[in-house]
């Protein structure tokens, strides 16, 4: 029976934890987005995410987008710089058509911080992509 559940292979969806300045606090912030760069919508998406270490766990953050248009990105979430000692794990299941789809992103610990920073094409702005 197990050989024959197909788990399709997630391609074209990226995790990204970015540092931009947020103009109505005046502050420099780090936030995660989802990106998008099929040429087809994600529906019903599904980010799970949570910050671990061997000796600590933080609490489930849980966000859902009804749809995240083709060649889009959308932001998920604001993420404290006292989590980058942990490693941070964002579960992502979305539908693609009909077909259900999953794929676990984790930032390794100490991996988000300033000079890792890179330019990523479809967000035009300055950051770090998870593995």
């Amino acid at each position: 029976m197990k050989k024959d559940i197909q788990i399709p292979e997630v391609t074209d969806v990226a995790i990204a934890v970015v540092f931009e300045y947020n103009a109505i606090y005046k502050t420099d912030d780090w936030n995660v987005y989802i990106i998008n760069k099929k040429a087809v919508d994600l529906e019903l998406v599904v980010i799970v995410s949570q910050g671990f270490s061997d000796v600590k766990t933080t609490s489930l953050f849980r966000k859902k987008l009804d749809v995240l248009p083709a060649n889009s990105f959308a932001k998920i979430e604001l993420i404290q710089p006292e989590l980058f000692k942990l490693n941070n794990r964002f579960q992502v299941t979305f539908f693609e058509g009909n077909t259900l789809f999953e794929k676990t992103f984790i930032f390794k610990e100490n991996t988000i911080k300033e000079g890792s920073l890179r330019m990523i094409p479809q967000l035009g702005k300055r950051g770090i992509l998870a593995n």
